[in-house]
């Protein structure tokens, strides 16, 4: 073994982390500030494709720098031909969104409705490097009801991310959109539950121009600068170490050289995504009954429309970019989840029209609409990823089989949901297309509840309300799949919030570990 490769990873940390995505960043962060002089790894199955790492890619100006850091975040399905709207959807194919794989297989079974376009990225700072940054709040039964403390984490998940809410209060029309949506979905709402500017994560440099967050944001200054945190990419995590005493570190392969080493740690913290988590703890020879299960998606329908009776010349001295993606002309609008209305909309103005105009028909900045509704999914055990013991994936890893179905009730949800969205685009404007679309299962990119918390370990979750896994003293999971409750609002901002409970957990437990040496010593 070269003294290179033998000195790439350190044979004992305090902590492993897996995976570089905001919540793995989260515990970095909360620990880089509440536990001075713990060592920790982070180790990415992706490469870096950002400056600094883990940057959302929607900052780099460069057009191709930006297409190449996508291409690069694709791993296994890297040159595969990708989708950026709904329209090419239609058609029928199974692309993914720029930044993103699909799965090769395994994604549905005769009888069951499936996730055909369940997707992952592999990457420094994992999907918040492409994600449209939204940050609602989770309202009614999608608020987790055993964490009495759950406003106040909310809180600094949007401390962590960087969380605005009038990042486009300067967009021409954002006013008049919300204005008309409120009108058509206001009355009889609590004010939390009012038509609202969606809080996302994104701020102004000095120069007014947007940035947007990805885990380089929730890692800060605190992080980048502790000399005692490492980040290692493309390094794949293959296993979790458990001994008598629990987590006891991780197998990493360098794939750089192939090269697998044991990195030995006091805690491990698997944060891989909803779907490469349980895949890991299953590796591992972690297997608790609620593994896997639990898995839902949110599914989304989205429709058009123009905002009519506007000036033409407003709001058109700027150019808008020829993508027709989110820019200085736009704005996004909130329509939060209710119990009563089991969907959340994001309410997005476009620079370009999702659908073809007439030539002659000028398009001005902003004034197309789109809206989307996510639907809460009716929760099942039996909806589930299972993990093979003879079949790998392009990693090596165990390969993976989705057993999903939506039931009548989501059915039922679904055409109250195409029905609220037809009326809501009525509401702004002119609708450019007859009917909404409904997309195609697993498009939403919000996988929740495969390593579901819960408050006692009987067999219905993973872990425990700080995000520890049952029976596996040192280790805990992170994530979106960490999230027991079914959600309609974009899960990030839970998920960071119940790292933040994890990460305030471990650091109590290494400053006491801490405090048992120094006083044995």
């Amino acid at each position: 073994m070269s003294s290179a490769v033998a000195t790439r990873y350190p044979e004992v940390v305090d902590v492993a982390i897996v995976g570089s995505g905001p919540t793995g960043s989260a515990y970095a962060r909360i620990l880089s500030e509440e536990v001075p002089g713990v060592t920790m790894v982070m180790f990415e199955v992706g490469p870096t494709v950002s400056d600094p790492p883990g940057a959302h890619v929607k900052n780099i100006e460069d057009p191709d720098a930006r297409a190449a850091a996508q291409r690069a975040s694709e791993g296994p399905g890297a040159g595969a031909a990708t989708v950026n709207s709904p329209g090419a959807v239609k058609s029928g194919e199974r692309r993914a969104r720029p930044g993103t794989f699909l799965l090769e297989d395994g994604y549905a079974f005769p009888g069951e409705d499936g996730l055909p376009v369940a997707a992952m990225s592999s990457n420094v700072g994992g999907m918040s490097a492409h994600w449209t940054g939204a940050c609602p709040r989770p309202g009614g039964r999608e608020r987790i009801r055993f964490l009495p403390d759950l406003d106040e984490l909310l809180d600094e998940a949007d401390r962590l991310l960087g969380v605005t809410a009038d990042a486009f209060d300067g967009a021409p029309f954002t006013g008049l959109v919300r204005e008309r949506l409120a009108a058509a979905v206001d009355d009889g709402r609590e004010p939390a539950a009012r038509v609202q500017r969606m809080p996302l994560a994104v701020h102004r440099r000095p120069d007014g121009r947007l940035v947007w967050s990805g885990s380089d944001v929730v890692l800060g200054d605190e992080t980048r600068g502790n000399p005692d945190f490492h980040l290692y990419d493309e390094s794949l995590v293959t296993r979790v170490l458990v001994d008598g005493d629990g987590a006891a570190g991780v197998a990493v392969r360098d794939l750089r050289t192939g090269e697998t080493h044991e990195v030995r740690a006091r805690a491990v913290v698997v944060a891989a995504d909803a779907l490469r988590t349980p895949q890991l703890l299953w590796a591992s020879g972690i297997r608790p009954d609620a593994l896997g299960r639990y898995l839902n998606d949110q599914t989304q329908v989205v429709y058009a429309a123009r905002i009519r009776d506007v000036d033409l010349g407003e709001g058109t001295e700027h150019a808008a970019p020829a993508e027709g993606g989110l820019s200085e002309q736009s704005g996004v609008s909130w329509v939060p989840y209710t119990d009563e209305l089991p969907f959340h909309g994001q309410i997005m103005q476009l620079d370009a029209s999702p659908i073809p105009l007439a030539d002659d028909d000028p398009i001005v900045p902003g004034s197309i609409v789109g809206l989307g509704l996510f639907c809460a999914k009716d929760l099942q055990r039996e909806d589930r990823i299972e993990f093979s013991d003879d079949e790998v994936d392009a990693y090596g890893m165990p390969a993976m089989r989705i057993h999903y179905r939506l039931t009548d009730r989501d059915h039922e949800v679904l055409d109250r949901a195409r029905e609220e969205i037809a009326r809501l685009g009525a509401a702004v404007g002119e609708p450019l297309d007859p009917r909404p679309f409904t997309m195609p299962l697993g498009a939403s990119l919000h996988y929740q509840g495969t390593t579901r918390m819960g408050e006692a370990n009987d067999g219905e979750s993973v872990c425990n309300v700080d995000s520890k896994v049952w029976g596996v003293p040192g280790l805990f999971v992170a994530g979106n799949n960490v999230i027991p409750t079914a959600t309609a609002c974009n899960p990030t901002l839970t998920s960071v919030a119940l790292a933040v409970r994890g990460a305030r957990r471990l650091a109590g437990e290494l400053v006491a570990d801490l405090a048992s040496v120094e006083k044995e010593h």
